[in-house]
């Protein structure tokens, strides 16, 4: 079978979260036997070069990075709030890609072409153009519940004005593009659920999937466990939630564990943490290795408020053996019992007193990192997940002559 993968970013180098979930489904299919073709966005921001990805991965995937300006431009960002169009995608629509796209659909035959994230879904006119191939849009969030939910959150009046906008554009826009595509593969049930609600493209939910045996849990927790989060700073949900902890809940964290040390970790961390002169805060930065990170560590903190589909670095901890404490937002889409294999701590009282059992009750951590562990063998597992996506692909699609070779 051929695939076709449109990508808003490199899958590689693997750095962010969304690089990560694309990489995941393109190693399972390749495994699997089938060929893959990469025609990915390559913008300023997320800038990748030939020479960041290894020769072999570039054979295998005849990747193929097309140049794309996302800059924000303040006069069409401003001219967008008399627009019923959505800025976020409006960004992503551009003549190059649309160009080389149209090139690659005629110089072959392919069975499916998979959307990854929204953002590729202005090009189905054009795909629908030149290929008979299913489309199925691989939704990492559901992405206009993302900006919701960072417009509550929202002090200034303005800002939140405008960020309700571009939710509400975003939404509308999200609501038509499922629609029009032959099928929905979710990174998270809840996900899947939400768009079964809106339309009647069948749907399935796929999470990030990982290959547990790259992953050597260490179990031991130290006597004095060592709390850390690690992650992109540049998706906005992670700042957001990082802020609050530091700001809402650091006090109330430190008046229990007087002895408290948050160790961040991560790309792109902002002037304001870098600054930061708190001897509760120790601000790493990126790291060379970021499962020998978490190994050194014991439990990850995730504070998440905003946000849609799979916490990937949450689902990496677990896979090696470290209890995660986050909120009800960060656990979305995992298959977790609180207090088993995941903490819930839903606001600052809830973190501190989270904080303070694990740190009292070492123990504690380490069967809730065991039982963690347990899960993603059980449900995260990469090769059962891409298994599930290729009976989906021939299930929504059982008259076609897709074949399993």
């Amino acid at each position: 079978m051929k695939i076709l993968l449109l990508c808003n970013k490199s899958p590689y180098p693997t750095f962010e979260g969304g690089p990560m979930a694309m990489n995941s489904i393109i190693t399972g299919l390749l495994e699997a036997g089938h060929q893959v073709k990469i025609l990915a966005v390559n913008s300023k921001k997320y800038n990748v070069t030939m020479d960041d990805i290894p020769e072999d991965y570039r054979k295998k995937t005849g990747i193929e990075l097309i140049d794309v300006d996302l800059r924000v431009k303040p006069v069409q960002a401003l001219k967008n709030l008399f627009s019923t169009k959505s800025y976020h995608v409006e960004r992503f629509i551009s003549k190059d890609f649309t160009n080389r796209l149209v090139e690659v659909l005629k110089e072959d035959i392919y069975d499916v072409v998979q959307l990854e994230t929204l953002f590729m879904a202005p090009y189905v006119d054009t795909i629908r153009k030149y290929t008979k191939a299913l489309i199925v849009l691989r939704a990492h969030n559901v992405e206009h519940l993302i900006w919701e939910r960072i417009a509550k959150g929202t002090r200034f009046f303005l800002k939140r004005m405008y960020i309700n906008h571009l939710a509400k554009t975003l939404k509308n826009y999200e609501l038509n593009a499922i629609n029009q595509v032959d099928g929905i593969a979710a990174i998270t049930r809840k996900d899947a659920a939400f768009f079964r609600k809106y339309c009647a493209t069948p749907t399935i939910d796929i999470p990030y999937g990982v290959y547990p045996e790259e992953f050597h849990p260490n179990y031991e927790v130290q006597e004095q466990p060592q709390f850390y989060h690690i992650g992109s700073m540049n998706w906005m949900p992670n700042e957001e939630g990082i802020r609050w902890f530091v700001d809402d809940c650091l006090d109330s964290v430190v008046a229990k564990v007087p002895d408290f040390v948050f160790h961040l970790a991560g790309r792109n961390m902002p002037e304001w943490l870098k600054e930061m002169k708190n001897p509760h805060v120790d601000v790493i930065g990126e790291v060379p290795d970021a499962k020998e990170f978490v190994a050194n560590h014991d439990v990850a903190i995730v504070p998440l408020l905003s946000g849609s589909g799979i916490r990937i670095k949450i689902i990496e901890s677990m896979a090696l053996g470290k209890t995660v404490i986050t909120t009800q937002v960060g656990a979305e889409g995992i298959l977790y019992e609180e207090d088993v294999n995941i903490i819930i701590a839903e606001n600052k009282a809830k973190m501190a007193e989270a904080i303070r059992r694990i740190n009292e009750n070492p123990a504690m951590a380490e069967r809730i990192g065991r039982a963690a562990r347990k899960l993603v063998e059980d449900v995260y597992d990469n090769r059962k997940l891409t298994e599930r996506l290729l009976l989906f692909y021939q299930q929504i699609k059982p008259s076609s002559k897709i074949t399993f070779v």
